[in-house]
Parts: C-alpha cells; structure tokens; sequence
C-alpha cells in the first residue's frame, strides 16, 4: 500500500483527481441506477440483471486498469478509458431520472392515504335556518360524511335542532323537497350525485349550503386492495366522476352515471367491456339489497358500487379506476385526439358544463375527435332514440379508440405527457409494482401491431332492456330492468375471458361473402327470462277482471263499496268499477302480500 501511495505521489495532479473523480461519479450513479433498475418487478428481469452485473464488473475493470494506466503514464489509454467511464455514469444518471419520473407519475395515481371529506348541510333556497329547523342525517354510523361529521358539526356548533334519520340519501333528499324536514347533512357533490335525476335537474339553483365540515381522514378506499397480478386474467371497473374542476373530488361519494365493467386476459389478449346502463334497477348492497337505480350506490362510495357489480355480475372486481371527466378531456388530448364514427349530429355542454358559446357541436360522420369533443361525445344522451343505453355504447368506442392510440405511443416524453395529464384525475387500487407487471402483455401487443396484427380483441356487450317505471319509498322513478338471458350472456363472456368457464364454441356459424361481417355484440337481441312486475292502476277497471288479476298473484285482496258520502269514491267511474286502491300503482308485485279495492256503489 505503501509503494503504491508514493507511486500516486508521483503521477500527474490532474490525472489523478479526474481518475478519483470519475470512479466516484461512476460508483454513485451505478448504485442510484442499480436502485432503480430493481424497482421495476417483472420487467425483463434476465436482462436487467446481466446488465448490472456487466457494469460492475466493469467497474472493478475500471478502477484496476485506469490505475495502472494512470501510475504507467499510459496517457492515451488512460483518457479512452476514462470517456467511456464518464459516458456510462452519464447514462446511468439520465435512466436513473427518466425511471424515477416514470415511477413517481404512476404513483400519483394510488390513493392516497388520507383525503378530505366534507358535510354540507343543505336546505331549499327558500328555506331560513335557525334553531327551529328540523334536520334530516343518515342513520349509518359507518359514513363519514352522512353521519360521523354532521354529529361533529352539531356538537361543534352546540346545534339543538330536532333530528330526524333516513336509511338513505334519496328518501331524504325527498323529504327534504316535500318539506318533511329544513335541512339535511348529504356530501358536497351531491349536486352532481343528484342532478341527472329529473326530479333534480336544477338542484344547484333550487338548493343553499347554511354550513359545512371538512376533514382531513383515512382514505376508505385503502381497504380495496388486490393481489392479483396483472399477468393474469383480471377485472377492473372504470367509474366515470363528473366534476367541474380539475382533478378528482376528495370526498367518498360521487355520480356513477358511468360503470363500465372490463376483463382482460393478458394470454389472449381479449377484453370485453360491459357498459353498465345508469338506471338499471338492481339490489344496491351496502343498503341491505333494498332496489334502485345501480347510480345511486355511488352516493356510498367506492366500496357500494364495487359489491352491487360483484352481486350483478357474479364477478369478483380486481381493480377500479375513477375517472374525473376533466382527465378525459386532457388525456385525449395528450393523445393528440382520437378517431370516432359519430352516428348523429348533436350539441353538448362542454367539460364545464356551460351552454350557449361554450356548446359542443358535432356533424353526423368519421372523424378526428379533441378531448372536450370525445368528452360530449361521451356524455351526450338526451337526443339519443335509447337515451342513456346509446350513450354506454359511445362511451365504449371512446374507451376503445384510447386504448388503441396510447399503445401506440411509445416514446417516453409522450409517454410521459399522458401519465402527467391524467395523474391528478384518476384513483385507482392498482399499485405501482402492478401495473409494472403489465410490461410484458404491452410489449406482445406492440409486437402484434408492428406484425400487422390487432393490438387487442374487444368483445362488445349490450345489456337487452325493458322500462320499467317503479312505485318506490323514494317515490315513482324512471327505471330500467334488464333482460335475464342478455345478463346472462354477458355473464358467460366474462367468465370464459376470466377462464372461470369453459369456452363453448359456435357451431352454427354461418357467412355470407356479399354481406360485410359484423361482429356479434354479446348479450344483444336475447329477452327471455324473468321480469320484474309491476302494480297496475286499476282505477277504472270492472272489480271482477281486478279481483281475477289479483287472485292469479296469490294477492289477498280486500274489497270495500264506496258511495259519494266517501273519500274514495270517485263520479267518474260507474258502479261496480273500482275508484281506489290501497297500493300504489306501479308498485312491485313480488312485494305486495294483501291489497284493499274501493269499488264504486
């Protein structure tokens, strides 16, 4: 050690501290890009390792060969050597920055730990407040921002107002409108929980927040999480959040006027979209299977919407994502648009929600769509013959045409650009290890494209339908109920994608060479099955055909003769048909056990 010190002593001052210099820059950057490199799980994993072992092993070749280059005064050598040093450490340097960035804009899109909930204590826009006012809160003691902050609210502000409970949001934002209570405590997006309700439609100028509590807690949405890997067969359901601002609200309700429900199979590389319709009329889980519309459960948060899908579908969902609008609009256009086939001229509020200059207007035909364009696209059903079934069927060409064109982009400033334009609008319980494992599936796809084959087979579904006006505790409602062999039908799709069933093969195909193929849309033109029944107005009607009717429902029925000294008669039926009923029409048949007819005298 001695001799080789004075050999150091001996060589040039300026060889010798660039020599240290670059052993030391070279040794850092290896060891921060080392750290990195083994961040990223399941990507190329041989790859990665015989490229860090050939650059430590290069460094021992460095650190030995410069030295005796430098103590020999093998300039040339030296200075060769040294370049190729200063190049690599340079590499590892900008591939330690560019994974870093890549790694922490994934990140963004984890839930977050904590998040604000806040309390809105509403009444109508006519109402005063004061210490008189009846006050309406759910009786659930697990939500947030429907029982636990309004209690803290109350005790903070010393209210002594009377306190009525409600099961749930709709009964008391009903007996809110019908005067029944002042106020109630309800989440601040209850207008865009609300407002596509037609009862609703201006919520916004027909109701006032008198106060308010916001608080900072553990994120409810932590407790979703999933193992499964993104290597296999999985599930995940898109929620589309309609917020006026950028960047997805705290608070655990939203709308959920979009569930679109995918399974992917990573091996085939098949996926199939079903489009959940907003007013499909199903158990809602988290208020003990008690009907309505499948939106409503996004009024309880993630977790409500997650189980009511797992009980429709009898599917379990892996992952979620929640979708801001507003990062609709700046992911397309970070894709620099998509290309859509617009089946109808129409116009449609822009991201804002504003009318009149801000208005969305498109033409009947193919084209290059920007985001706020796609965005009205998305959104628009009002001029739609099906209304909202249409509108799911848009939103899966728009889902589509984003996948196809993100997959082909593949350089990493554009790359990143996506990742930053959405990062502060979607939430999701994929973590970043999983969604890194996802590399090799991505990678088969961009091999299938430059073969000149389809990036990914989309499987398109159509849940088959009925209206079906209901008579409900939240009043008349405008529902849909589905088709049980459509439900069905889509229900096998999805199982045999998963492979949780086996494929079965058609064997009846059939093509004819002078027709164009279409693609058989699954769950489409099947209407067998169950349906749910309702109550007719039997008002009018001859009480024997009414007493027949009830009889083949095994309804008890009761009937009473009314003269005109009675409430219940009514002059403009003649005698022997009936003037009232005890249920309301429209009513479920399946939960009416006994049924009083009055009959006029």
């Amino acid at each position: 050690m001695k001799v080789l010190i004075k050999k150091l002593k001996r060589t040039n001052k300026i060889e010798l501290w660039m020599y240290l210099t670059s052993v030391l820059y070279y040794l850092v950057s290896y060891i921060l890009f080392t750290i990195c490199i083994l961040k990223l799980k399941k990507i190329e994993t041989f790859i990665r390792i015989i490229v860090l072992l050939f650059f430590g092993l290069y460094f021992i070749y460095y650190l030995l060969s410069n030295l005796v280059n430098l103590i020999t005064k093998k300039h040339h050598k030296f200075f060769v050597l040294m370049l190729f040093t200063v190049l690599f450490s340079l590499v590892f340097t900008v591939g330690t920055y560019y994974i870093n960035e890549i790694y922490s804009s994934l990140d963004k899109f984890g839930e977050r730990n904590k998040i604000n909930y806040t309390t809105n204590l509403i009444t109508l826009s006519s109402t005063e407040f004061d210490k008189n006012s009846t006050i309406g809160i759910i009786s659930n003691k697990d939500d947030i921002e429907g029982y636990i902050l309004p209690h803290e609210l109350i005790k903070k502000k010393k209210m002594k107002n009377a306190i009525v409970t409600y099961n749930d949001y709709f009964s008391m934002m009903k007996a809110l409108f019908d005067q029944k209570v002042d106020a109630i405590f309800v989440s601040s997006n209850y207008i865009t929980i609300f407002q596509n309700e037609d009862e609703y439609a201006n919520l916004a100028a027909d109701t006032k927040v008198v106060d308010k509590l916001t608080k900072e807690m553990k994120n409810q949405d932590l407790e979703l999480k999933s193992e499964k890997s993104l290597t296999e067969p999985f599930t995940i359901l898109i929620m589309g959040v309609d917020s006026e601002t950028n960047g997805l609200n705290a608070n655990a309700a939203f709308n959920g006027d979009t569930l679109m429900l995918i399974t992917f199979n990573p091996k085939t590389l098949n996926a199939t979209i079903f489009s959940i319709p907003r007013d499909t009329y199903v158990p809602i889980a988290c208020r003990k299977n008690a009907e309505n519309k499948i939106n409503s459960s996004a009024a309880y948060g993630t977790k409500c919407v997650i189980d009511t899908i797992e009980n429709l579908t009898d599917i379990k969902i892996d992952y979620y994502v929640k979708i801001n609008f507003k990062g609709v609009v700046n992911l397309i256009d970070s894709l620099g648009g998509i290309d859509i086939d617009v089946p109808i001229s129409f116009c449609e509020q822009d991201s804002e929600r504003r009318f009149g200059e801000y208005l969305i207007c498109l033409e009947k035909g193919y084209q290059h769509l920007n985001g706020e364009q796609a965005l009205a696209f998305a959104r628009h059903r009002h001029s739609l013959l099906r209304g909202d079934i249409d509108r799911t069927k848009h939103q899966q060409l728009v889902i589509e045409a984003i996948a196809k064109k993100m997959l082909k982009k593949v350089s990493f400033s554009e790359f990143k650009d996506i990742l930053d334009s959405i990062s502060d609008n979607i939430a999701t319980n994929i973590e970043t290890d999983q969604i890194l494992s996802f590399y090799d599936t991505i990678k088969q796809m961009l091999l299938n494209s430059l073969n000149g084959e389809d990036l990914i087979t989309i499987e398109k579904t159509y849940l088959e339908y009925y209206d079906l006006p209901i008579y409900t505790s939240y009043g008349y409602m405008s529902a849909i109920g589905y088709y049980e062999s459509s439900l069905e039908a889509i229900k096998d799709a999805m199982k045999m994608n998963l492979g949780l069933k086996k494929i079965t093969m058609n064997k009846s195909f059939s093509y004819d060479y002078n027709q164009e193929y279409e693609q058989k849309i699954i769950g489409k033109g099947l209407t067998s099955g169950n349906t749910i029944e309702t109550l007719p107005d039997f008002r009018g009607e001859p009480v024997s055909e009414v007493i027949n009717w009830l009889g083949e429902k095994e309804i008890t029925v009761n009937y009473e003769y009314v003269d005109s000294t009675s409430p219940k008669y009514n002059s403009s039926y003649s005698s022997g048909y009936v003037s009232q009923q005890s249920v309301q029409a429209r009513t479920r048949v399946s939960n009416i056990k006994e049924l009083t007819i009055y009959v006029n005298r």
